[in-house]
């Protein structure tokens, strides 16, 4: 089974079987679900020995979270414009061109639906947001120093509330992800923000 995700070492044969193990995984999870997802198919898929799949990850869900881990790595670091409604902005769209691609919403819906039910999953979705959000979060941290939102601001509940609405129409409502709500997301996180909904207690 694999260590601790993103403890591989870059370079060299474990790091192009690991990409390619990764990459054939994230596939048959976007075609077939968890259900479908089988150590087997895969090592079929990256060209590689079903002993090393079976040797390096061991289960399913060990190898669903060593693809978030590396989903995380991989994603794209925060904008800063020095603007907060830019800086959100920036992320709505980031998320929303995420979740509308063919291959990554079907991906995360499958991430979501297999942390329901399986808790090693859930706990390696949660570590996946958490690292995403963390990156985002001194956007806001930032426009509390510029006088932009008052001080006390819950950065994380900002960055939160830009995407939990695009979340929710891919997974609940099925309503469009399209540019224009991507842009309302961040508006409306921006003002709440600026009136102080996300100052704690």
């Amino acid at each position: 089974m694999v260590g601790e995700p993103g403890s591989v070492r870059p370079g060299g044969r474990t790091a192009r079987v690991r990409a390619a193990v990764l990459a054939a995984a994230g596939d048959a999870l976007a075609e077939h679900g968890m259900a479908g997802l089988d150590l087997a198919d895969v090592a079929r898929r990256a060209e590689v020995g079903r002993t090393t799949v079976y040797r390096r990850w061991g289960t399913v869900p060990a190898l669903v979270a060593d693809l978030l881990a590396d989903m995380a790595e991989q994603s794209l670091p925060r904008v800063e414009t020095g603007s907060l409604a830019e800086d959100l902005l920036a992320n709505a769209r980031l998320v929303r061109r995420t979740l509308s691609d063919p291959r990554q919403g079907a991906l995360f819906k499958a991430m979501i639906a297999a942390a329901a039910c399986d808790e090693r999953t859930a706990e390696a979705l949660h570590r996946f947001y958490a690292a995403r959000i963390a990156e985002w979060a001194p956007c806001v941290e930032q426009a509390v120093g510029r006088g932009e939102v008052p001080p006390g601001t819950d950065a994380a509940e900002v960055v939160r509330a830009v995407s939990a609405p695009l979340y929710y129409r891919l997974l609940v409502s099925g309503d469009p992800l399209d540019e224009a709500t991507a842009e309302r997301c961040a508006r409306a996180a921006v003002e709440a923000a600026r009136a102080g909904v996300f100052v704690s207690g």
